[in-house]
């Protein structure tokens, strides 16, 4: 059976059935391992040494404290990440979360531009999630279209930012990343892309994946991640 791609409701019952009573998760344990999923699906597709220095460009939500997480993983595995995080959440959690990042020195930039750009091998594209919708709202629009023009290779996790999370990039207004780090499961948006696809969140159960009928992967051995690439294209 092919893998579920998730619509933006059923991704929002999934994530309060996990964070629910029975379910038995806070956000701050699944924030921690979706954000370790995306460090460790990085740092196999992009080594150190080619790609050291990244990027990771947050939003003010849960995608934006996936990359905090990821920023710091990131970090200890010996990549030299910088942060943009220009509408930071004053949520205890968020500001734990920088504060972590901060205790390890990774610096926070005040403004994506082509020259900080220049100096970066790449992008990690936190700012949107699955509970985007909608028009896309200051000082992201100018982010938006400063990736869209870059070269630099862009991963983003969970859905590309400023896509509809089940109709994809509507008439192209955001940017098509090179790598993208699925979480939970694929988004139906995620049915346009054919680049490099991982999945990474081992959080579900077996109980939860049945009844969801997600039909996941498995994930090999101890890694928190799965490559899908050839899973998802062969879809498309």
């Amino acid at each position: 059976m092919s893998m579920k791609y998730l619509s933006q409701r059923v991704a929002q019952i999934i994530d309060e059935e996990l964070m629910s009573q029975a379910g038995g998760f806070s956000i701050d344990q699944l924030m921690e391992l979706a954000g370790f999923s995306v460090a460790q699906a990085v740092a196999k597709v992009y080594s150190k040494e080619s790609y050291s220095r990244i990027l990771v460009c947050c939003g003010p939500g849960n995608n934006g404290g996936d990359g905090l997480v990821a920023a710091r993983h990131l970090s200890h595995f010996g990549y030299r990440p910088s942060i943009f995080y220009p509408k930071q959440s004053k949520k205890d959690l968020f500001q734990r979360l920088a504060t972590q990042c901060n205790n390890l020195k990774i610096p926070f930039v005040n403004e994506l531009n082509k020259q900080l750009l220049n100096n970066t091998d790449l992008v990690l594209d936190a700012i949107f999630g699955f509970s985007f919708s909608g028009e896309i709202r200051t000082p992201f629009g100018e982010v938006i279209q400063t990736l869209k023009e870059t070269n630099v290779p862009i991963a983003s996790v969970d859905i590309p930012s400023a896509w509809d999370v089940e109709k994809g990039n509507i008439d192209g207004r955001s940017f098509i990343p090179t790598m993208l780090i699925s979480l939970t499961a694929p988004k139906m948006g995620a049915q346009q892309f054919k680049g490099i696809h991982y999945l990474g969140g081992r959080f579900v159960t077996p109980e939860l994946d049945r009844k969801f009928e997600l039909n996941l992967p498995p994930y090999p051995g101890i890694e928190q991640v799965v490559d899908i690439t050839n899973l998802t294209n062969e879809r498309l």
